[in-house]
């Protein structure tokens, strides 16, 4: 197996190079309306954006903002499939301007563009992510009634652009990038409390901490789309979603606006093939840990000989990165192995 990633530096209103209705899976995590790291982009946007801010028009400028990333909704539902799904990581904002502190409930507004649009909305998850701040109290402390509630979760909404996506009966790409029976279990839960954000340094001029960990990408698109598939990030950053689709057999595009984020997209994409490999092992020992013990299961893995707990699970097949190759102009190949992951042996 071949995949093929492609980065591009452009606005993620026009991506252009994206073919309509190639795209089954978008995996992003959009600048954040309302929160203060984020007012110089979004004003770049826009400059009425600016304008609000400066006014202390809180509220002009969050419907602004989202108009401004409206945009960017309407270029990604050009390029999704029919069938395809969108997952968002949003985090609603808590912020006093010309003092008044109020909530700007972000995911709100993304949920209401694609509801419009007439996607399927599909249970969503709660990244919980507590506060490491030594000081996390906000308004009068202990004192009631002017405190207010600690935001210490994200949102990871998911839509789907139409029904089901039609598969033949024994699709041969679906069944070996089914997922481990507690793997669902984990995955599917409606609140993922296991992940940390990853302080991550944006660029010289821009910081972002907490930024999503490769786990959250990694597990959306297992979850979400099927081994050869197509991922997209119009909000690529540096370049995890893009990561992540190269550790699971997935092609991916991905669109970043900053230029000067190439070097930081280069230096995350160059792990690729250790990121790949660690990613399918720690798999594959989970596995193997949380079968110990259990009862004699009834089915077995075709490529790996241990015991799995369905039917669904026999034909699994983790894709193993081996070897990744540079192509130019942001372009890059991963070749995959085929077989069983080395130092597993059939029973």
């Amino acid at each position: 197996m071949i995949t093929t990633h492609r980065i591009y530096f452009g606005d993620a209103v026009a991506m252009k190079q994206v073919a309509t209705g190639s795209v089954q899976l978008a995996v992003t995590s959009p600048p954040y309306p309302m929160i203060e790291m984020w007012d110089e982009a979004f004003s770049a946007m826009d400059g009425e954006i600016g304008v609000a801010l400066r006014g202390g028009a809180g509220g002009r400028a969050y419907e602004l903002m989202h108009e401004a990333l409206a945009r960017a909704w309407r270029e990604l539902d050009r390029a999704l499939a029919p069938s395809g799904i969108a997952c968002i990581n949003i985090g609603d904002a808590t912020r006093a301007l010309d003092g008044a502190f109020r909530l700007y409930p972000n995911h709100v507004r993304v949920a209401d563009f694609f509801l419009r649009a007439g996607y399927d909305a599909l249970p969503p998850i709660l990244w919980r992510k507590p506060s490491n701040k030594p000081n996390k109290f906000l308004g009068s402390g202990m004192l009631p009634p002017n405190a207010y509630v600690t935001l210490e979760h994200e949102h990871i909404l998911v839509f789907r652009k139409g029904g089901s996506r039609p598969f033949a009966a024994r699709d041969g790409a679906r069944r070996r990038s089914a997922y481990f029976w507690e793997e669902r279990n984990a995955w599917f839960s409606d609140a993922w409390e296991d992940l940390k954000g990853v302080p991550q340094r944006m660029s010289a001029s821009r910081d972002r901490s907490a930024a999503y960990p490769f786990e959250l990408p990694y597990r959306l698109i297992n979850m979400f789309s099927v081994q050869g598939d197509l991922v997209l990030d119009p909000f690529l950053g540096t370049g995890t979603t893009a990561l992540a689709a190269m550790a699971a057999g997935r092609s991916s595009a991905g669109y970043e606006i900053d230029p000067a984020l190439a070097p930081a997209i280069d230096a995350r994409l160059a792990g690729a093939i250790e990121c790949g490999r660690a990613a399918a092992a720690r798999r594959l020992s989970q596995h193997e840990a949380y079968m110990l013990g259990r009862p004699e299961a009834r089915y077995r893995s075709k490529s790996y000989g241990f015991p799995v707990t369905t039917a669904q699970e026999t034909d699994i097949l983790i894709p193993i990165p081996g070897e990744m190759r540079s192509e130019g102009n942001g372009v890059y190949t991963i070749c995959y192995e085929d077989e069983k992951f080395p130092g597993l042996k059939k029973e």
